[in-house]
């Protein structure tokens, strides 16, 4: 969803750069970018290894910004490189390795500054999905009809937005419950 021409352009026109994950909904830039990984050399590399949560996490970034390949590069504005994402993790406890590839376009051509974008934007998306899911339950949630799941999803995160604000010092699931109890609480919240 998020790679789409009009959202690059927003983006430059806005005079800043873009990391866009390229997925199956782009299929011939995708299958563009696999091979010019696979026939060019990387202009930069960086690989960054992380030892927590009784895992270790190897990250390995490389950049392409020879766009011969790339027969729908001229579409994409101010494209500068091809990005290369591998990501292994080894369980310590478990033994079990787990590995993915994931591409990308940037306006940018240096493979950390692309790395530690990347990473950033998980840590933000993983931390929402956190609290979409504990506080809303949304994992469980039964609503496949139409768009009604991605219609819940966007409401969810505007409460959660309203939920922020709140200057009382507990989680939001608990302001959550608040908000059912207490209609003045809840409209100060809807307020805000």
């Amino acid at each position: 969803m998020g790679c789409q021409k009009t959202i690059a352009k927003q983006i430059v026109k806005k005079q800043a750069d873009y990391v866009l994950s390229v997925k199956d909904n782009q299929q011939e830039l995708l299958e563009d970018i696999k091979d010019s990984f696979s026939i060019l050399w990387a202009n930069d590399y960086y690989e960054y290894v992380d030892y927590d949560h009784g895992r270790i996490e190897t990250r390995k970034c490389s950049i392409l910004t020879d766009l011969s390949l790339v027969f729908t590069a001229a579409k994409w504005p101010a494209i500068r490189s091809i990005v290369k994402m591998q990501r292994e993790r080894h369980f310590k406890a478990t033994g079990k390795i787990e590995s993915e590839t994931q591409y990308y376009i940037s306006t940018l051509s240096d493979a950390k500054v692309i790395e530690k974008s990347i990473r950033k934007h998980w840590g933000i998306e993983n931390k929402v999905h956190w609290v979409l899911d504990v506080a809303f339950n949304e994992d469980m949630s039964r609503k496949r009809d139409g768009n009604a799941a991605q219609n819940f999803s966007s409401l969810n995160r505007i409460a959660i937005n309203l939920l922020r604000k709140s200057e009382l010092k507990i989680g939001i699931k608990s302001r959550r419950k608040i908000c059912g109890w207490d209609n003045d609480y809840l409209m100060k919240i809807l307020k805000n």
